[in-house]
């Protein structure tokens, strides 16, 4: 199938998922990043602006992510809400390391946390749904944050690779300054994708099309599949307990 036969696919799950639960439309978390750019264009195919919900939540974030999240919202001329997460997450950080010393990662997830957090209480107050931003690379290789940004009601663009993200991106009129730069979770300074992973998106890509890839590269990416596959998973459970 060709990508803007796809593109359509998913268009109509889209309109199809909320006809059948009842939703009122959609909210959305925009970053100033490739991914949420591509599925605030999809869901503006696939129903009227006034049922998307687009939240731009910085926490402590390159003032740029900011800036390109309202440059596209005012591309597409789509309102939006800006709520600044960045004291209530200093809050929170400071209580629990009162009792609990916290890393790096682990605070930076609270900031993921904290935007589910948000986008889960707007969207209840909308009757909404709340719509993830994962691609297919973060999906197989658990570049997410469980019950932050892995927390949705619905994926759309799951089934991408991070190169066919950005064909889709191209022809769905996202901003040159958001296709241009590096991906980032623009969690930490300086973060980059790429340097978390370890493996280049070009590379990742390669191997989930089934297409030859170095070794060293390979063994990478199945590792982090491995020790990720908790957050692919169903909440683990005991057998039902059988009464009399």
């Amino acid at each position: 199938m060709k990508l803007d036969s796809y593109i359509n696919e998913i268009v109509k799950f889209l309109k199809l998922y909320l006809k059948k639960s009842h939703a009122k439309g959609f909210t959305l978390g925009l970053s100033g990043g490739v991914d949420s750019a591509l599925v605030l264009a999809l869901l503006l195919k696939a129903t009227k602006k006034e049922n998307i919900h687009v939240v731009i939540l910085p926490c402590e974030s390159n003032k740029i992510d900011q800036e390109y999240a309202i440059k596209q919202c005012k591309k597409f001329n789509i309102k939006f809400d800006l709520i600044d997460l960045t004291k209530s997450y200093k809050t929170l950080s400071k209580d629990i390391e009162n009792i609990h010393p916290l890393s790096p990662l682990a605070k930076s997830n609270i900031k993921v946390r904290l935007r589910m957090v948000t986008l889960y209480a707007i969207a209840q107050k909308e009757n909404s749904l709340v719509v993830g931003t994962d691609n297919l690379d973060e999906r197989y290789v658990g570049y997410f944050t469980k019950f932050g940004d892995g927390a949705a009601d619905l994926l759309p663009i799951s089934k991408l690779t991070k190169n066919e993200v950005y064909q889709a991106s191209k022809k769905l009129g996202v901003i040159k300054e958001i296709l241009t730069r590096a991906p980032s979770a623009g969690l930490l300074p300086n973060q980059k994708d790429e340097d978390d992973l370890q493996v280049t998106y070009d590379i990742l890509d390669k191997f989930l099309l089934n297409k030859k890839v170095d070794k060293k590269s390979e063994d990478r990416i199945k590792h982090l599949h491995m020790i990720s596959e908790h957050k692919r998973k169903p909440i683990p459970e005991p057998k039902a307990w059988k009464r009399k």
